[in-house]
């Protein structure tokens, strides 16, 4: 009921002009909207998490109306360069991607290359270089994919108990039970793998099949290689998703990344986004430490001259957000409605 007045709402403000008065206003032209994106499904990853993964028609219709918006898409370190220096152009946005699963080589750049725009890939670089599915990942889809199964977890975790996968609520349980005895046994990389490989042997799921897919895979370094050299902005994301509350542990995530990402790219990243959006301010000497120059959020909003440029607001796009609405962030008039506040998630 609220998301339908929401929308009427919109509606009756584009058709009065007011949309339309604030996307030219002076107010909109000293703002940046930052995009925020996950994943392009390459399957059915939308229908699993429709918060992290679009469908890629429905992408297409976010850069079609984009691109008639007449916004002025940039660069982040162009973006961010001229927001401080007051010298923003009309309707700016810049486009970022999180992760760097492979569906962004297979289904996001292609799009992004025929409409032009260029985007920001925020890379976490383990699972590059391990080029295995990402544990928890593939850890929550394949018991969303097994939903109509009961897990045996005394196969798994050693933990006598029979989970009934039918709800989210009981999907959630034995993805915490999984990765936490994952955490306790200090898996390697590979244990995790193959304990994955169980989980979807029991849920008769056919693991080879996704694995062939890369399906939850990270990009190559073959793949961020060739990104790279045609034009896409990859940037700090840690190297292994985590960002620890401690000097030492949090700068060699950002070093490890760095390097990584140097190596395979020949430049060097200064643009960082904070893992799952968990930002602290212990964080900021750390960062400024490392030489950041910006870092993001998953704080909504736009960000501003006044703006932390360690702590830079952004609208995660998704599915559930209807056209109007996603068209009501390109003007600005957003801003202007009240929300409701969400927590921030542990990563």
């Amino acid at each position: 009921m609220l998301k339908k007045l929401k929308q009427a709402t919109l509606q009756s403000l584009k058709t009065s002009g007011i949309s339309a008065a604030v996307h030219n206003s002076r107010w909109r032209r000293q703002r940046l909207l930052i995009l925020a994106y996950h994943g392009i499904s390459l399957t059915d990853e939308h229908l699993w998490n429709g918060s992290q993964f679009m469908p890629a028609d429905v992408f297409r219709n976010r850069l079609t109306q984009l691109k008639r918006s007449n916004s002025t898409v940039l660069t982040l370190g162009e973006a961010v360069e001229r927001l401080y220096a007051n010298d923003l152009p009309d309707r700016a946005v810049a486009l970022t991607f999180d992760d760097g699963t492979s569906d962004f080589s297979r289904k996001a750049f292609p799009l992004l290359k025929e409409f032009e725009f260029p985007a920001t890939l925020y890379l976490t670089t383990f699972y590059t270089h391990y080029n295995r599915p990402v544990f928890d990942l593939m850890c929550s889809y394949l018991l969303w994919k097994g939903r109509n199964n009961t897990v045996d977890l005394g196969t798994l975790t050693q933990e006598d108990l029979k989970i009934d996968l039918l709800t989210q609520d009981a999907q959630q349980i034995a993805l915490n039970k999984i990765k936490s005895f994952a955490r306790e046994q200090e898996l390697s990389a590979e244990a995790k793998d193959s304990l994955l490989a169980s989980l979807a042997a029991q849920l008769h799921i056919d693991y080879a099949a996704l694995i062939e897919y890369r399906v939850m895979h990270n990009l190559t370094t073959d793949e961020v290689e060739q990104l790279a050299a045609d034009g896409a902005d990859i940037q700090l994301h840690t190297h292994r998703h985590r960002t620890p509350i401690d000097r030492e542990l949090f700068l060699r995530e950002i070093e490890d990344n760095r390097v990584s990402i140097k190596a395979i790219t020949g430049r060097r990243p200064l643009h960082f986004c904070y893992p799952s959006g968990v930002h602290d301010p212990a964080f900021f000497p750390w960062l400024r430490e490392s030489g950041i120059i910006s870092a993001t959020t998953c704080d909504i909003g736009f960000a501003s001259p006044t703006s932390n440029a360690l702590l830079l607001p952004r609208v995660l796009d998704n599915p559930q957000l209807s056209s109007i609405e996603f068209e009501s962030w390109l003007t600005g008039i957003s801003a202007a409605l009240p929300r409701r506040r969400k927590k921030e998630k542990a990563a």
